[in-house]
């Protein structure tokens, strides 16, 4: 049976989305948030209480009488909510009327798991540019990105969607659809060269592996790279050590390690010249960055390592994932499917389906897949065996693949007036390869764009000729294009000055006419001087009562 670990996906109060594993349900929240429990009894009495446990130890009642942190509603079916999350709620939660035994609670009850947001940042192939993640301990939904404090977008992917150069002024956090206060600390990629990479933390948990407070602010350079050294020992024994590529790595930084592809809780730095064991090392917190597999004793080495780790492709294409390996006995060799945070079996790759196929060549295997779904977005993990019925770990990571489409996207909208300034975004939920280049086409027609304009479209000042219907695709697969948006332009209405005109000509008439009347009546009784002066002011004051009127 092969297995992985089990997840869950909540957005946290109101909004939350578990997963059920038998009679347990795991619940993911955002730390400071407020979640809703259910009640695990089917029907709950007046009798009800809540209890929680730790992984290990006793049951405690939970009192939620003069206590803001917790509520238990008996109109809802005496559900629990649980207000501004810590890491100390992430414990399991039953309701029943009497539970003494701490099994029963955690087989039966919820499990809460409680996470913070941290954006971490990766190499990519590119030595100029890096990667974002908004990383959190538990999958949540629709992560929300902002830059320099400016919202940018919402998506279901944890990914940033374009690659970063290094730009010390340039801040980014991520959060959470509906909990727009609940944001990661900021970000800044300060320098990216092809040794090393400095990223300053605003503050939040990366910042403590420096011993400093995570209320305080820190800058730490990672390697791009990093590998284990072998180094001879005395009495038949073999230092490993894990290098970086960086000479000037932070001290810090805190390595981990991997034994037969299992993580280690306490390693030992020397062992047995002899030992079959294998061993690799990451740095910790960016488990991507992870050097290749190495084999104690060169004989009879059995290792995998990967070309790439991390893999953006489009939908409908296809794609080539690498793997490289040492075996002695290499008659068994399959691709796993893995969905990191599902509580499902690892699927076995066959080829069965047309769509996937395998090639190998002198220690050089390589999965295949052709027309690229959505549901192709997975880690996969190549291993060599003896026999196909051997039990598999997947404690070390794969490869991960994300399947995107392409979208339009209108900034700041679908609908604008002539003069306008609008932004046209062929996005990704990944960040494709940093050369990549779009073709942009407006009524089925490819546009030619600026130097500077290629993911991007700007158009400034819009016209109505930039109304239509716009499509974006890339230039190595032009058959995929994205779904044709329309954007509308509206002219700006010359019908009102026109009518003031009108307005205004027909007042003057109006008033000449009142002006003849005025003296003709007056002519008989009054002296020219006289009629002159008071037909003037009659005049001047229906005027005046014109230009009073226009300005109210």
């Amino acid at each position: 049976m092969l297995m992985v670990d089990v997840g869950c996906v909540c957005v946290g109060f109101i909004l939350c989305i578990s997963v059920v594993q038998g009679q347990q349900k795991t619940v993911c929240a955002l730390k400071g948030s407020s979640v809703e429990l259910n009640c695990s009894d089917k029907k709950p009495t007046t009798s009800m209480k809540w209890y929680t446990v730790n992984r290990t130890g006793p049951v405690t009642e939970i009192t939620a009488e003069r206590n803001d942190k917790y509520k238990i509603s008996e109109e809802n079916n005496f559900n629990l909510t649980i207000n501004e999350l810590r890491e100390g709620d992430d414990k399991f939660y039953c309701c029943s009327q009497k539970t003494d035994e701490p099994q029963t609670c955690r087989t039966n009850g919820t499990k809460l798991q409680v996470t913070d947001l941290q954006v971490r940042v990766f190499p990519t192939a590119k030595y100029q540019t890096v990667t974002l993640m908004c990383r959190t301990s538990c999958p949540l939904k629709s992560y929300s990105w902002f830059r320099n404090g400016k919202f940018l977008y919402i998506d279901p992917s944890p990914w940033y969607q374009e690659l970063v150069s290094s730009d010390q002024t340039v801040k980014y956090s991520c959060g959470i659809k509906g909990y727009r206060d609940l944001r990661s600390p900021e970000v800044s990629v300060d320098s990216v060269t092809s040794t090393c990479f400095k990223v300053t933390y605003a503050k939040g948990t990366m910042c403590s592996h420096q011993k400093k407070s995570e209320d305080d602010s820190c800058s730490i350079t990672y390697p791009r790279e990093v590998k284990v050294q072998k180094t001879p020992s005395a009495s038949g024994h073999v230092n490993l050590t894990c290098n970086s590529s960086c000479p000037l790595t932070d001290p810090q930084t805190v390595f981990i390690w991997y034994k037969n592809g299992k993580q280690e809780n306490k390693p030992q730095a020397k062992h047995p010249s002899s030992s079959p064991d294998i061993f690799s090392c990451a740095v910790k917190d960016h488990e991507n960055l992870i050097s290749a597999e190495v084999c104690v004793e060169d004989k009879n080495c059995s290792t995998v390592n990967y070309v790439n780790r991390r893999i953006c492709a489009l939908q409908s294409s296809s794609i080539n994932i690498s793997s490289q390996y040492s075996h002695p006995d290499n008659k068994f060799k399959f691709w796993y499917k893995i969905k990191r945070g599902e509580k499902q079996e690892a699927e076995k790759l066959t080829e069965a389906e047309r769509r996937v196929e395998f090639s190998d060549n002198k220690n050089h295997h390589n999965l295949i897949i052709k027309q690229l779904k959505k549901n192709d977005s997975a880690e996969y993990i190549f291993r060599v065996q003896t026999n196909d019925e051997e039990e598999i770990r997947f404690d070390y990571p794969g490869v991960t693949l994300v399947v995107t489409d392409l979208v339009v996207k209108f900034n700041p909208s679908l609908v604008v007036t002539e003069g306008d300034r609008v932004t046209l975004t062929c996005r990704t939920i990944c960040p494709l390869t940093h050369n990549t280049n779009y073709i942009w086409s407006l009524n089925g027609r490819p546009l030619t764009l600026p130097e500077n304009q290629n993911k991007h479209l700007v158009l400034h000042p819009v016209s109505s000729q930039h109304a239509g219907n716009y499509s974006c695709s890339v230039k190595t697969n032009q058959n995929k294009k994205s779904t044709e948006k329309t954007l509308t332009v509206q002219r700006i209405s010359r019908s009102a000055p026109v009518a003031a005109g009108v307005a205004a000509v027909l007042l003057v008439i109006i008033l000449l006419t009142v002006f003849c009347w005025i003296r003709r009546k007056k002519a008989l009784s009054q002296s020219p001087e006289t009629e002159t002066s008071e037909n003037m002011n009659q005049v001047n004051n229906m005027f005046l009562f014109h230009i009073n009127h226009k300005l109210i």
